[in-house]
């Protein structure tokens, strides 16, 4: 797992599966921790860093539900974890999925020992909306939606760091990716919705890949936005963005044709 501090209140860990990040901001006395890397051991890091660097965590957020980005109570059993309300209906109707996703993942993957995920108690808030943390209005987090990918999500802006964490969008390793409940045109609204967060911000972190410029992101987003109007247009002829045109992103590339197709024929019934 790499760590790398981009501000002295702000900690990304990417995980060495798929590149996933977990952030760690500090607010003051307070602390809270977005998303989580994957595998058990960079998961038992986690409380002994942020120890020793000084962060505090108090709570614990997930931009979408994911199973990858919920492990974050196998690392702070104890702590609340507070989803957007997308989310939390999401986790509400399809309950145990991630359990039994992150389990097929351990079984491919050769992983035992780990400890057990719970998900009970989930606090639902509000998108758009903001999360004050502490005494005073000092430190506020703002909440906006972030579907697409999937049915559900959120981005969490730091506005007093000028950082965006945007959960599965605007990554530098991986294509757009519509997974089951997500589409195009929900896709392209949440790119319209995150383009000038962007422009707010000095650092963004995606769901998957390194911290980016701003620079780098809005790039990266207009990259993504031509590839998904391709994708509708293109089909599998769709190109696929500079950079990201491995075997693995090859996949999802055809996942998302067949996704685009099934949605045209279930427009048509």
């Amino acid at each position: 797992m790499k760590v790398q501090a981009v501000h002295a209140d702000l900690i990304v860990f990417v995980s060495r599966f798929w590149q996933t990040t977990c952030t760690a901001v500090r607010a003051g006395d307070e602390g809270f921790v977005i998303d989580s890397p994957v595998y058990p051991d960079e998961l038992e890091s986690l409380p002994p860093v942020l120890d020793q660097a000084g962060f505090p965590v108090s709570g614990l957020l997930a931009t979408h539900a994911d199973w990858d980005h919920l492990l974050g109570r196998i690392a702070f059993p104890q702590a609340s974890l507070g989803c957007g309300e997308t989310t939390a209906r999401r986790l509400a109707a399809e309950p145990g999925a991630a359990q039994r996703e992150l389990r097929e993942f351990d079984e491919e993957q050769y992983v035992d020992d780990r400890p057990p995920l719970s998900l009970g108690g989930v606090q639902s808030l509000p998108v758009p909306g903001r999360l004050a943390l502490g005494p005073t209005a000092e430190h506020e987090l703002e909440l906006h939606p972030a579907d697409g990918h999937t049915a559900d999500g959120s981005a969490f802006l730091v506005p007093w760091l000028g950082v965006l964490v945007c959960g599965d969008y605007l990554s530098p390793v991986e294509i757009p990716w519509l997974s089951p409940g997500g589409s195009v045109e929900t896709y392209l609204a949440t790119l319209g919705r995150l383009r000038p967060l962007v422009q707010r911000c000095q650092a963004i972190v995606p769901g998957h890949g390194r911290p980016l410029s701003s620079a780098e992101a809005l790039a990266i987003l207009e990259q993504d936005a031509a590839y998904l109007r391709a994708l509708c247009r293109d089909g599998a002829d769709a190109p696929l963005p500079d950079g990201r045109r491995t075997k693995a992103q090859r996949r999802i590339h055809a996942e998302n044709v067949e996704r685009v197709a099934a949605g045209r024929g279930a427009g048509r019934a």
